[in-house]
């Protein structure tokens, strides 16, 4: 069937566009970005914010042109006096109930709405007004939200809803009584909310923020403890942004410099975790295959993903790998291995994990994930915290040198590193299970087929002649979507991988936010999987049971895996928790 096609003008440039587009897309076709407030590419589209306001020759009023849908011979202006004074009375209305309180705001310096006000020369506030609300919910251990400042653009609401499928976030009210909630209780603590943070990725201002951890880590730095940091594999993928690198490039070496700079008595790498979680995960699922245990095994390094099975889908819990998280295994691994190797107290250690995922801040406080009453990790940075502590200790990024990470647990296979990719956890399992279930070398480590950022990816493995199925889902409104077919029977999978975030972790929550408009030009999922990839390939170890570090810390530590000893570090098990549940006073 022929795609159909039609041509209009947008400021005098003619353009031919698909059919079903808007005049947004057209403009955009013509090489004008037209602004936006509460649109996001895929995800809102509600001309709320009337800013993307133009003139349709023949058309009653101005237009919403996010909304507009395009005609064979349209003529759009976009850029009149009329125009620009009504987007510039816009903006000045959505100030008036706005908490202008830039300086001290998270987003300051990157806050679509402040850069809008500057472009339109919007400097005074004529119909300064009442906050529409002050609600601040800071409960939960991972995200705070600020009602004063937030603008009703609806773009939390949709990613919530319409993206990953769990229905925290709402509107309550109408017209000017309209105010974005919890939908479930006061605060996101009661509610379903998982913490993954796509609603801050979403949200144009300072109304949404992850939970301030850089005072607890000064604190703990200036205390006389032994404080050790571990990276996440997308930290490096993704940290550069920060600092003026485009989009996708690796900075792994500036990074450990960087992190050394800042005073930490350890720099390891959360990369080897990754290889030690293959080791267990890999372990456990050859050990499902060959007993008869339960299938298909899901795995369980997402702290997203797995609050998201706790309140939405516990039927699955027995399917979930019993593993920790690469950074709880890590953590667990310098308060005992570490520990007893450098001559520390355990108690007198104190690790920071740098992470691009907010739920990881949750995860942390899990009581599940401890050992003789200290917990495996103490403290869990965002990509952003960590890129505002570097900014304020006066280090020049760019000009870092580039260092390695400390051996011990410092030293990562090309498996480790591909974690940060949705598709990764599972392409860096299959490299090892192979290997430990033919004892045969695997030549081409590439598992192509489960890479990319499709909402559900599945294959076919063979196994030197025993054929598996896998599954790879995208975001949690991707899983559900999977384990509904696996319920109705549809679908019959051996090993399941999901991510609770879109892309995985280089797109998580704590991760550089990028504006609405740039999203529209770059492909964040893929470019930032790239820079894992080229990593992995440059690596001359790309198998986690290859790594040395990972060798020595069985031969010397843990005997094998799903040993007792790592059964009891490395391992726990999760509960079913409450869709809507009430925070403890």
């Amino acid at each position: 069937m022929e795609n159909k096609t039609v041509t209009l003008t947008v400021d005098g440039v003619t353009v031919t566009v698909p059919a079903d587009a808007t005049v947004l897309d057209a403009a955009r076709e013509a090489g004008v970005n037209i602004p936006t407030l509460c649109y996001l590419k895929d995800v809102n589209a509600i001309g709320s914010c009337r800013l993307c306001l133009v003139e349709i020759q023949g058309a009653r009023g101005l237009q919403a042109a996010c909304v507009s849908p395009v005609a064979e011979g349209q003529v759009v202006t976009t850029n009149s006096p009329k125009l620009r004074e009504t987007r510039r009375m816009n903006l000045e209305l959505i100030l008036s109930n706005h908490n202008r309180e830039c300086t001290s705001c998270v987003r300051s310096g990157n806050c679509e709405l402040q850069a809008l006000c500057r472009e339109y020369g919007v400097d005074d506030y004529p119909y300064d007004g009442k906050l529409s609300s002050e609600k601040y919910d800071d409960v939960s251990p991972s995200i705070v939200r600020d009602n004063s400042k937030c603008i009703n653009c609806r773009r939390c609401v949709a990613t919530c809803n319409k993206v990953q499928g769990i229905g925290a976030i709402g509107v309550s009210g109408r017209g000017f009584r309209s105010e974005i909630g919890c939908i479930y209780g006061e605060s996101l603590a009661d509610s379903p909310c998982v913490y993954c943070g796509q609603c801050i990725l979403a949200c144009p201002v300072g109304a949404l923020k992850e939970k301030d951890s850089i005072a607890d880590v000064y604190a703990a730095l200036a205390s006389g403890k032994h404080v050790v940091v571990q990276p996440a594999p997308a930290v490096r993928a993704t940290i550069g942004e920060e600092f003026g690198y485009p989009v996708g490039t690796s900075v792994t070496g500036k990074l450990a410099t960087a992190l050394r700079r800042l005073g930490f008595a350890k720099v390891f790498d959360t990369d080897f975790g990754a290889d030690l979680t293959i080791m267990e995960e890999g372990a456990e699922l050859i050990h499902r295959l060959q007993n008869g245990g339960k299938l298909p095994m899901i795995t369980s390094c997402s702290p997203g993903w797995v609050n998201y099975c706790e309140k939405f889908y516990p039927e699955f819990l027995p399917n979930l790998s019993t593993c920790k998280s690469p950074h709880e295994m890590e953590g667990a691994m310098i308060k005992t291995y570490y520990a007893e190797k450098a001559g520390i107290d355990p108690k007198d250690i104190y690790v920071v994990s740098v992470m691009p995922c907010t739920a990881k801040k949750f995860e942390a406080k899990r009581g599940e994930l401890s050992h003789d009453g200290l917990q495996d990790v103490d403290a869990v940075l965002t990509v952003r915290e960590l890129a505002k502590m570097i900014r304020s200790a006066g280090i020049d990024f760019r000009r870092l040198p580039d260092s390695d990470f400390d051996s011990l647990l410092g030293e990562s296979s090309g498996a480790g590193v591909i974690f940060g990719a949705t598709g990764g956890v599972m392409e860096a399992a299959l490299r090892t299970v192979y290997e430990k279930l033919t004892g045969k070398t695997l030549e081409d480590v590439n598992f192509t087929a489960v890479r990319g950022t499709a909402g559900v990816k599945e294959a076919e493995i063979d196994l030197d002649g025993k054929k598996i199925t896998v599954a790879v889902a995208n975001g949690t409104k991707n899983a559900s979507n999977l384990l509904e077919a696996v319920k109705r029977g549809e679908k019959d999978y051996t090993f399941i991988e999901v991510m609770g975030c879109p892309g995985g972790c280089v797109c998580g929550g704590g991760t550089p936010i990028v504006n609405a408009t740039d999203r529209v030009y770059i492909d964040l999922k893929a470019e930032r999987a790239k820079a894992l990839y080229a990593e992995d390939a440059g690596k001359p170890v790309r198998k986690s049971h290859e790594n040395s570090e990972i060798k020595a810390i069985y031969a010397d530590f843990l005997g094998e895996p799903n040993s007792h000893k790592a059964h009891e570090l490395l391992h726990t098990t999760y509960a079913p928790r409450a869709k809507y549940r009430k925070h403890e006073a």
